[in-house]
């Protein structure tokens, strides 16, 4: 999946090039790219999909310049996970009503990847002898606010656990309590299963959705798809996997993982990704001279001398033509500078 805008990585990431599209890490790669690299290993690289939107149709080539045309899928719209994932796993479904198929966000960063690939072989496994919907969910290591958690049923011992119920991003004394706890994991927004068990149980859970696919089933992997599904499309509900499927579905199994994960959701996630000096700031670039100063993100462009001073706990973001400076554990404030922007009819700096 990599059609979101990345609002929250503002000013980096902006409507015409989003973070899924930057090396937000300084690795040489962007997340895109990282994420096919990682997939590739584990899936034939034609039977990889990349779903999007129309304007970035020419990014996603340009970045994955070894990709098919033909598996770029392309949303009419944005409108969340369920229509996203349901149009992309009913055109595979029309083309192999066996296959099984993992469900990605293309801006994750995955460390131990032989961790992840034996989780994912033993995922595929699974709903290849049980219909069954399973979630990928991550041991947590910290009460963090950012992410969903995914409660299980205690059992013998399996490796798959029965999903009890789906929190949304928890205050921080809920999250105290669920990582006490011991039965709650973060939710990684990564899904396995099998199509035709995917279909049943979005055509339950969804009904007017799934209704509208099928209403185009014939029309879907022929010159007729795109006209077809921009019809439809528009009257899909603006609802995510999570809501809409997951939390009613009855065959629902979490398999628990500690490879070490981050969604990077927020400019907090980048600062705990990067490499930091010895009072905890972390940059990109060696052209950042910092005085007494100390748990500082700092990014600035290629070039750019920058010097800070006495400051800390600050998230600095340089772009070449906006600055932000705020607290780190403020990031949630972004959206809202976003949200004036848009207010204040300044969008050519989004």
């Amino acid at each position: 999946m990599a059609g979101g805008i990345g609002s929250r990585f503002w000013p980096q990431s902006r409507v015409d090039k989003p973070k899924q599209f930057l090396d937000v890490l300084n690795t040489g790669k962007t997340l895109i790219q990282s994420t096919f690299d990682r997939y590739k290993t584990i899936v034939p690289p034609e039977n990889i999909y990349v779903v999007t939107t129309t304007e970035y149709y020419g990014l996603v080539l340009e970045q994955l310049d070894f990709l098919n045309p033909e598996n770029l899928i392309l949303e009419p719209e944005r409108k969340n996970t369920a229509p996203c994932i349901g149009y992309a796993c009913y055109k595979i479904g029309k083309s192999n009503p066996k296959a099984n198929i993992l469900i990605a966000p293309s801006d994750h960063i995955i460390l131990g990847e032989k961790k992840f690939e034996a989780i994912v072989e033993n995922s595929f496994n699974f709903v290849d002898r049980k219909a069954a919907l399973v979630t990928i969910g991550i041991k947590p290591n910290k009460p963090a606010t950012g992410y969903g958690y995914i409660q299980y049923v205690e059992d013998d011992g399996n490796l798959f656990k029965k999903v009890k119920t789906f929190t949304e991003k928890p205050n921080t004394d809920l999250a105290k309590t669920f990582l006490k706890s011991g039965d709650f994991l973060w939710n990684a927004g990564i899904f396995v299963w099998n199509v035709q068990t995917f279909m049943k149980s979005f055509e339950k859970n969804l009904p007017e959705m799934g209704e509208l696919i099928q209403s185009i089933w014939e029309d879907l992997n022929t010159v007729k798809e795109s006209i077809s599904m921009n019809n439809v499309y528009s009257q899909f509900s603006n609802i995510s996997i999570d809501y809409g499927l997951m939390e009613k579905a009855d065959e629902v199994y979490v398999i628990p993982a500690d490879f070490e994960w981050s969604d990077l959701g927020s400019w907090s996630s980048i600062y705990d990704g990067l490499e930091k000096d010895y009072l905890g700031n972390a940059t990109t670039s060696k052209l950042v001279k910092i005085y007494d100063a100390s748990n500082n993100l700092i990014l600035a462009p290629k070039g750019k001398l920058v010097i800070i001073q006495g400051l800390e706990g600050m998230c600095i973001v340089d772009t070449n033509d906006a600055l932000m400076i705020l607290a780190l554990d403020k990031e949630q404030d972004v959206k809202n500078f976003t949200t004036d922007l848009k207010r204040d009819k300044l969008d050519k700096f989004l």
